[in-house]
């Protein structure tokens, strides 16, 4: 080597090691700002997880759920991972002369596929900023920002080429062509321009680009950790640590502990440690906020600036606390030499009513013609999305977001509230918990538990919520049941559904008394119990139970809520109280097995009751899984044809909660006549009826209704029937329909009405029976 090989040596190092020592520093730093969360047992988390961690990351399992996009990424990923053998070709033969494969057979098979894939992960660079800026996909930022990595990229890919190509103009012996197959296309383009082989040209065009590919490459390893391309390193570790706890379970809190100064998250280190991973693992691909059913019917929120939103904020805290800049090279410049300094000023901040009323406007005269804000529908029949004042469409939740979220360089850090300055409660409000972002999420992301716990604060501490939610939640607390009926009522369905079906239901007391010993409790729960409508299906399902002799028995006014609607809205205090009450209960019969309707109240027994107390030995059914059972045991057998074309909604708690998908479509296949037919948006990506999370018995203040929404998807299949498997879903699709094709014959029922017409009636729908007027249902639902 001579002088000027070993200074090129020499500044190669130094440039090497700052750039490194950057990366890591950023890093350490992002670490510490991780370590101001509550810390939670990382060694409860770190059980083999290969399998499942190989699925989404080496085989992008929930990426190609997008098939473009995850195919996309996948050159991407595996085009990168196979580039830096080549990045460290490079470095070598410009720095020593010696090629990665000493034998030169394999060496060229080794150039002529780095090659092939330099210029597929162009055509990838590309296709994937076409998608963005020319497609326009809503779920996608834009501007200059996000156009970074696409530079990043395809400069990198460009210098690999360049390099290669002047290496050839170097010396005379060279591969085949054959084996470099670009860069010896590039080299006679070179050669015609006037570079001649073994110039000075040549010479000084390699450096050039030699050194041009080091930067570059060296510039995005810095870029990587300060930025949404953090999720390089942080997803893999997120996937492998997400919590083995059952799938959408909420932390139960511990209401006695003295030493708690407040409950629930107010304060963005109030979050725990692993939940503040998840904000450096997004990628910000938008995937959760597309399949929101707030975003996607023009209310604020949108579970990726959730994220991001949290990620900034936890950034600007932490730089405060440590008094170090999460940004270099930029923090040596203003705080030499290692970016130490004072960051208590200056912060981003959430502001929306400008935004708001201006495009709120917008979505007035988008739909106002329609009734969406008074709740009149004019539109009718089956139209498609893009013809539909019902369509979904994140653009205004986009666009609110991305104009509303602020830097402001005068913002003290210390003034900031979680609640309010950077998530508001408009926000934390419109969440339906459907989990449907979740689901969607390739890097692990848990959004829903979030939200819950700022709900939690804000109820639990400040006691701020919208007067319809405390409603029902004081009338839940007083009478067991959101519209505040006395509960003393509870049980007169009993006596209705013997002068209905003739069928004299028992309660648990009464066994006893009797010394009688049920299969199992029924849990009507306070949908079936109060509201009329919901009533017609219980009256269904105990008529399939006494038709296959299923002995069973009720509660009757032993029965309280379940306290899911208490828990989603962030009263964890009277949750607590009802289900310590029911499992009381529960024990003290001695119960075995549950059956109920409510998709939420099976959840809430089946994964939430267990943390206070409930006996694991009681095996809790959804009435799916139970009829799905009796039809394979012959105990009902379907016989009279229902000629009718049917679809089914997906409820998210049966779905997405509980991977209960096919037990609802068996059923409704096994009556004859029926045509079962798919929503687009079906099983794992079903769209919300707009009821949880507390909605049911919350009014929408902005945008389309989400039930409105997903009928329109319903009634975009020409089904003459809906299908559903949940009281509140049955609720909102029914007001749906009602609202957008009032004089249309469309019917939505439960499948075991369904059911029961096959096994029991004549084959047909009787609407006249179960259609309950809009009026009869509305005495009954005061608090909604």
């Amino acid at each position: 080597m001579d002088g000027i090989a070993y200074i090129k040596l020499i500044l190669a190092l130094i440039v090497t090691s700052a750039s490194v020592w950057m990366f890591i520093e950023v890093i350490r730093r992002r670490l510490a700002y991780l370590s101001f969360g509550v810390p939670v047992s990382w060694s409860r988390m770190k059980r083999p997880r290969l399998a499942r961690v190989s699925k989404e990351v080496l085989l992008h399992k929930r990426l190609l759920n997008d098939v473009k996009s995850g195919v996309l990424h996948l050159f991407y990923f595996y085009g990168f991972i196979m580039l830096q053998l080549g990045a460290i070709d490079i470095m070598l033969q410009g720095l020593l002369e010696v090629p990665l494969i000493p034998w030169p057979s394999l060496y060229a098979v080794f150039i002529w596929s780095q090659e092939w894939i330099v210029v597929l992960v162009l055509l990838a660079v590309l296709l994937g900023a076409f998608r963005r800026y020319g497609e326009r996909l809503k779920r996608l930022k834009r501007g200059a920002k996000p156009s970074i990595v696409y530079w990043f990229i395809g400069s990198l890919m460009l210098s690999v080429l360049l390099t290669l190509s002047f290496e050839r103009l170097l010396h005379e012996q060279q591969l085949a062509e054959r084996y470099s197959p670009f860069s010896s296309l590039l080299a006679k383009g070179l050669e015609a321009a006037g570079v001649v082989v073994g110039s000075t040209a040549a010479t000084v065009g390699y450096e050039v680009c030699w050194w041009l590919h080091l930067v570059i490459l060296l510039s995005f390893l810095i870029y990587v950790p300060q930025s949404k391309h953090f999720h390089l390193i942080v997803a893999p570790i997120n996937l492998w640590l997400r919590r083995d706890e059952p799938t959408g379970k909420l932390a139960t809190l511990d209401l006695e502990d003295e030493q708690a100064e407040s409950f629930g998250v107010g304060h963005i280190h109030q979050f725990n440690q692993k939940q503040l991973l998840d904000l450096y693992a997004c990628v910000e691909c938008g995937r959760c906020t597309e399949v929101c059913p707030a975003a996607a019917t023009g209310k604020l929120l949108s579970p990726m600036h959730m994220i991001v939103k949290l990620r900034d904020h936890l950034t600007e805290q932490g730089a405060a606390l440590t008094s170090k800049s999460p940004w270099l090279p930029k923090g040596i410049w203003e705080h030499p030499p290692h970016g130490i300094g004072d960051y208590r000023v200056g912060a981003h901040v959430m502001k929306t009513e400008d935004v708001r009323v201006e495009n709120m406007t917008d979505l007035r005269t988008r739909d106002g013609a329609a009734g969406v804000d008074s709740g009149i529908a004019t539109g009718g029949g089956n139209a498609s999305d893009h013809q539909s004042p019902y369509c979904t469409d994140i653009s205004l939740t986009m666009k609110q977001q991305a104009a509303g979220w602020t830097w402001n360089a005068q913002q003290p850090i210390d003034d900031l509230k979680l609640i309010g300055d950077v998530m508001t409660e408009e926000e934390l409000w419109s969440c339906t918990t459907c989990r449907n972002c979740e689901e969607q999420c390739p890097v692990g992301n848990e959004h829903v538990d979030k939200i819950i716990d700022m709900r939690r604060h804000l109820v639990l501490m400040e006691g701020s919520l919208p007067s319809d939610a405390q409603r029902a939640l004081q009338n839940i607390e007083r009478q067991s049941n959101p519209w505040g009926i006395s509960r003393s009522q509870r049980a007169d369905w009993i006596a209705d559904c013997y002068e209905r079906t003739g069928i004299k239901v028992k309660t648990m007391k009464e066994c006893e008394a009797d010394q009688q010993a049920p299969e199992l409790l029924l849990w009507a729960g306070s949908m079936a119990s109060f509201d009329n409508r919901s009533r017609k299906l219980l009256y269904d399902l105990i008529r399939l139970l006494d038709h296959a002799e299923v002995t069973f028995a009720v509660l009757g006014l032993e029965e309280k809520s379940s306290g899911d609607t208490a828990r989603r809205i962030g009263n964890e205090m009277l949750f607590q109280e009802l289900a310590q009450q029911n499992i009381e209960t529960i024990t003290r019969y001695d119960i075995k097995r549950i059956v109920t309707p409510c998709p939420h109240t099976y959840h809430t027994f089946k994964k939430e009751y267990a943390d206070l107390g409930m006996p694991q030995h009681i095996e809790v059914l959804h009435h799916a899984e139970l009829l799905d059972q009796l039809i394979a045991e012959k105990r009902l057998i379907p016989q009279f044809s229902l000629s009718e074309q049917i679809t089914l909604h997906d409820s998210c708690y049966l779905g997405r909660y509980n991977d209960i998908y096919d037990a609802p479509r068996r059923i409704l296949s096994s009556i004859p006549g029926v045509q079962l037919v798919e929503m687009k948006r079906s099983r794992d990506n079903a769209m919300c009826c707009g009821a949880g999370g507390g909605m049911m018995w919350m009014e929408e203040h902005s945008g389309t209704r989400v039930n409105y929404a997903r009928t329109q998807q319903a009634l975009d299949t020409n089904a003459s029937v809906i299908s559903t498997a949940c009281p509140y879903c049955l609720t909102m699709m029914e007001d749906g329909v009602k609202a957008l094709l009032e004089h249309e014959n469309i019917v939505t029922r439960d499948f075991a009405e369904l059911l029961a017409a096959s096994v029991l009636g004549d084959g047909t729908i009787p609407s006249s029976v179960h259609t309950i007027k809009s009026e009869e249902r509305g005495a009954n639902r005061e608090g909604e």
